[in-house]
């Protein structure tokens, strides 16, 4: 975050929280944070968080973009249709705050997601499917890593 009158402007309703500050406000710049699925949950996530000014945000997701998803996963609109859901939630968070970093990654396996999520301070579990959910949860218990797990 820099310290100019335009991201104290934006930010300032964040500021003003008594637990928050500027130096809060900084820890939120500052703050990796993976979302693992770009679903109906990972959509507002990932809307909340550039929002919010987090600076690192990781996203993944293999599946492209279908007509179904439409109604709920709300950062895509029919234009959409057929491309990667990573691809496209990054160009929508981009236009939200253009100074954060967004790294896209198309799937989370057995054998990436260790060097993955070793460049994240909190990992965001948003997926559809068991197998998922017990390899992140495994793997955030056994390297101490805050899992936030929604379904």
């Amino acid at each position: 975050m820099n310290s100019n009158f335009e991201d104290y402007k934006r930010f300032e309703k964040q500021i003003i929280l008594k637990k928050v500050g500027v130096s809060g406000q900084k820890k939120i710049y500052n703050a990796k944070v993976l979302i693992i699925g770009m679903g109906g949950l990972g959509c507002p996530l990932l809307t909340y968080l550039a929002a919010s000014g987090v600076g690192t945000i990781g996203i993944a997701d293999h599946d492209k973009i279908e007509i179904s998803n439409l109604n709920r996963q709300t950062l895509f609109s029919k234009s959409d249709l057929g491309k990667l859901k990573v691809s496209q939630a990054k160009i929508k968070a981009k236009k939200i705050n253009n100074n954060i970093t967004i790294k896209n990654y198309k799937k989370i396996t057995t054998q990436n997601i260790k060097s993955i999520k070793k460049n994240y301070d909190i990992i965001c579990d948003g997926t559809d499917n068991y197998e998922s959910r017990y390899l992140i949860n495994d793997q955030c218990k056994n390297e101490k890593k805050i899992l936030i797990s929604a379904a």
